[in-house]
């Protein structure tokens, strides 16, 4: 159902306070030609509502000419940011950011972070920001996975599918998202409710198994045959099945990148307000698709870059892929079973 923009303004209100957004902050809206008007008019006037200091970046579009489509995780590493050190610098005098443009997986964010500015990106469209407004309880609830998540050093995840999946844990950190930027340096997401980690590197082996029903992002399609993923030393290797497999292998091999196939951040959803089917509901160039990533119970894995968190895969292609129904094991105890959450009490709905 369609949100009005008094309601639009008085969600930021909610998000920026949870975000420690008050009288004595700064706040910066980065914006570009393809940021949706809305989102960049209510997240000014809650900034303004709330007694902080506001004022707009606004950088124009740019498109690398070897990206596809147009969601915005399609292609990673090149921003409008990139290369422009008078607006990353304006940008570093915030407290806050509010990212309706995209920022994710570039250098330019990691270096902003790095000064204490918080970044909160919000590109979904406003009818999913209201139904998966974020709260204290998220926090909590994906604090306390987090906690179990750190201490791990090994992951399992199977599926009656034909997933059998391991890795060992430790060399990267764990990260959290659930919707608001509370803490100096730190970056989150509205919507969200999920948190992940990284294999250590070579150390993912194995097959994933894309069942019927699972979701292949920045593509936007619910698979509709299995598609099998053969995973040697960190590396998917093989990809095996009909149509969705050959169209996912054209697809990987058109970057030309063979790190275009690393095992990237793997963890699994939280957020019992993000729904599985809600994709179908959406035109595809309706923002990330974040319901997909944090629905309760799923497990996600990526492909792609770990520069984020130090690593040294630089590569522009991307995927997220979550699967139903998993079985999610830490160090051998479960954490989610057949796609529920089971583990820690505190981390279930």
């Amino acid at each position: 159902m369609p949100v009005s923009d008094r309601e639009l303004t008085q969600m930021f209100e909610r998000v920026l306070t949870l975000s420690k957004v008050d009288k004595t902050q700064s706040v910066a809206v980065l914006k570009s030609d393809y940021s949706n008007p809305r989102i960049v008019r209510a997240a000014m006037d809650a900034a303004q509502r709330l007694g902080a200091s506001v004022y707009g970046v606004e950088l124009p579009a740019f498109n690398h000419p070897r990206a596809m489509g147009m969601d915005m995780t399609a292609y990673c590493g090149d921003t409008p940011l990139t290369g422009n050190l008078a607006a990353q610098r304006a940008l570093e005098a915030a407290d806050l950011i509010v990212d309706t443009m995209m920022l994710l997986h570039s250098p330019e964010q990691e270096q902003i972070l790095k000064t204490g500015t918080r970044i909160l990106l919000a590109v979904e469209p406003p009818e999913v920001l209201a139904r998966i407004l974020p709260t204290e309880e998220d926090k909590l609830r994906v604090n306390a996975a987090a906690e179990r998540l750190k201490r791990a050093r090994s992951i399992a995840v199977t599926s009656k599918a034909g997933s059998d999946f391991r890795a060992t844990l430790g060399q990267y950190p764990t990260v959290t998202e659930y919707g608001f930027a509370d803490e100096p340096g730190r970056w989150d997401h509205w919507p969200s409710g999920f948190l992940f980690s990284w294999p250590d590197e070579s150390s993912a082996e194995g097959t994933l198994v894309l069942d019927v029903g699972d979701i292949l992002l920045p593509f936007k399609t619910y698979v509709r045959e299995k598609v099998t993923l053969e995973i040697e030393e960190g590396f998917i290797r093989r990809i095996h099945g009909g149509f969705e497999a050959e169209y996912l292998r054209d697809y990987m091999a058109y970057f030309k990148d063979p790190e275009v196939y690393g095992i990237s951040h793997i963890g699994w959803g939280l957020q019992p307000r993000a729904q599985w089917t809600a994709m179908g509901l959406h035109d595809k160039n309706d923002g990330m698709c974040m319901d997909a990533r944090a629905f309760y119970g799923n497990f996600l894995f990526s492909t792609g870059p770990n520069t984020e968190v130090g690593g040294s895969r630089k590569t522009p292609c991307h995927m997220d892929i979550p699967l139903r129904g998993c079985d999610i094991l830490l160090d051998g105890e479960p954490v989610v079973l057949a796609g529920d959450v089971v583990a820690p009490e505190a981390s279930r709905a």
